[in-house]
């Protein structure tokens, strides 16, 4: 089974500014798999490598780096980890190669997959992890656990269907795009 911890945890209107947004950072070890979830908007580069190496991981060693969409709050800082291979929606990527693959089913390492959820954009993608507290799902369905009941972004009937969608395979927790990860309920919006 698979690890998966948040190594920075988002925010949208930090401190009352508006214009300040982070993104949640989450970190899974799968075996040999070291993988960083959407590593976009923080402080500075230190609010994801020092976790990381909390973990005993430098960036030359993530294999793998997934972007949930391409907004720069998701993606700002996928270049700090130079030698991982790259998942968005329709492809990987490393190097100078391009994979394409549809990202439904894609298995990234054992423990973990990948599932088209576009809700919040055409491209989004949310990560099932196979850990040994259940299934934890990092995804942008969900900005933080109060919702937002609608996003701004999203289209609505997507929206509430690819929440459906995450909720029927009963994760144990959510990681959200921009805020602490939460145990899914009865009173989780969908």
């Amino acid at each position: 089974m698979a690890e998966a911890t948040v190594l920075f945890e988002g925010y949208v209107g930090k401190d009352g500014d508006s214009s300040r947004v982070g993104s949640t950072v989450g970190f899974i070890r799968d075996g040999d798999a070291l993988i960083v979830v959407d590593p976009g908007l923080v402080p500075d580069h230190g609010s994801i490598l020092e976790p990381l190496a909390g973990h005993g991981v430098g960036p030359d060693e993530v294999t793998d780096v997934i972007l949930s969409h391409h907004h720069p709050d998701h993606t700002m800082n996928t270049a700090l980890f130079p030698v991982a291979r790259v998942h968005d929606h329709w492809a990987h990527y490393r190097g100078d190669v391009w994979t394409s693959r549809p990202a439904e089913g894609f298995q990234v390492s054992p423990s973990v997959r990948l599932i088209e959820t576009p809700g919040h954009s055409p491209q989004d993608i949310s990560t099932l992890v196979h850990a040994d507290a259940g299934l934890v799902v990092f995804t942008h369905l969900w900005w933080f656990e109060a919702g937002p009941p609608e996003d701004p972004y999203a289209d609505p009937g997507r929206l509430h269907a690819d929440r459906a969608r995450v909720l029927q395979l009963r994760p144990a927790l959510i990681v959200p795009g921009h805020g602490p990860a939460f145990e899914p309920g009865t009173e989780t919006v969908r």
